[in-house]
């Protein structure tokens, strides 16, 4: 066992006595591993250390050396002032391929106008009458920015210190976001008001007094309710073709007393009476004894038998009376008798 063991050693002295200058050449010929420049950064402290701009920065790489950007946001720091601050903490052969600025920019997670507004109609959104929230909207008194929180932040906003007037609709309240600190640094203070809204129909251009409705003079808005009567018309549908009774001003909510079916039919015109069964059509000259637009059923004079019938109005002209077998026959014996 002992001659085993020496033979074992003297083995691996000798592989040590052969091998290891030859690795020790190859080791010796590889290049150093230079500190190199970054492009781009992303940090998530309020610090930019040596390591974030520089690759291989060594022993040196969690050292501070720049002020990061607010929360959410990319600053640009030429090349050259890293280079100076590297200087001073003896990295002075920094490889920059390139690179005249470095982009950095700070993590973190940004709560939008929109999220702020949904937080606070939830708060008070119950002392609507609507069981629709979209129907109301939030009008803050001054722009409201995004607020940006730390990234390991996921709370919700919180609404705190509140006030609401439901008469009014006027709130004052503070935002807060539990777990953040950079939240409790800012002034999440806001005012405004809570309307509710609904759907109008409104004209995109003024239209006189007897223009008829385009498709193109249409348009549906959001308007407070407040300012809203019970007849606004809050869709398009059938609106174009329709006829503006009086004046009516762009933008002005449009009201079902505001438009009229165009006449077809003018009083005293002379119209085609139909007289309508299926498999039968008769027609004869008649009289409108009243004005009206499609679909409306109006007075006419029957000119050959001269008698005053009730039609419907379904065309230019045309005024059309369904009746029966019986009624187009004594019609008929009518209008021979008279020729």
């Amino acid at each position: 066992m002992m001659v085993t063991a020496m033979l074992r050693t003297t083995a691996f002295v000798t592989l040590l006595v052969f091998v290891s200058p030859a690795m020790a050449q190859v080791v010796g010929s590889l290049p150093p591993i230079s500190p190199t420049l970054r492009r781009v950064a992303t940090v998530t402290s309020d610090v930019v250390r040596i390591g974030d701009l520089v690759d291989n920065a060594g022993p040196s790489a969690s050292i501070p050396i720049f002020r990061s950007p607010d929360i959410g946001t990319t600053g640009s720091v030429p090349a050259q002032q890293v280079l100076d601050a590297l200087r001073s903490h003896d990295l002075a052969d920094v490889e920059t391929n390139g690179v005249a600025a470095i982009m950095v920019t700070r993590s973190g997670r940004a709560i939008s106008p929109k999220e702020i507004e949904a937080r606070i109609v939830r708060s008070f959104g119950g002392q609507f009458r609507t069981a629709d929230a979209r129907n109301i909207a939030v009008f803050f008194d001054r722009e409201v920015q995004p607020i940006y929180v730390e990234s390991s932040v996921t709370a919700d906003p919180q609404v705190t210190n509140s006030f609401f007037d439901p008469r009014s609709g006027r709130f004052d309240l503070s935002i807060d976001i539990p777990g953040s600190a950079l939240a409790r640094r800012t002034n999440l203070h806001y005012t405004g008001s809570l309307i509710e809204m609904l759907d109008a129909a409104v004209l995109t251009r003024p239209l006189a007094r007897g223009e008829l409705v385009k498709s193109s003079d249409i348009m549906v808005v959001r308007k407070p309710k407040a300012d809203l009567r019970p007849d606004t018309i809050d869709t398009l549908d059938h609106l174009v073709g329709m006829e503006a009774r009086g004046p009516i001003a762009a933008g002005q909510p449009l009201r079902q007393s505001d438009l009229v079916k165009p006449d077809r039919i003018k009083r005293d015109e002379s119209i085609t009476l139909v007289y309508e069964v299926p498999g039968i059509l008769l027609t004869c000259r008649g009289k409108a004894l009243e004005s009206g637009g499609d679909g409306d059923v109006i007075s006419v004079l029957n000119i050959q038998s001269k008698r005053t019938v009730q039609g419907t109005v379904t065309g230019p002209g045309r005024v059309t009376i369904a009746v029966t077998t019986a009624q187009i026959a004594s019609n008929t014996s009518s209008k021979t008798a008279s020729q």
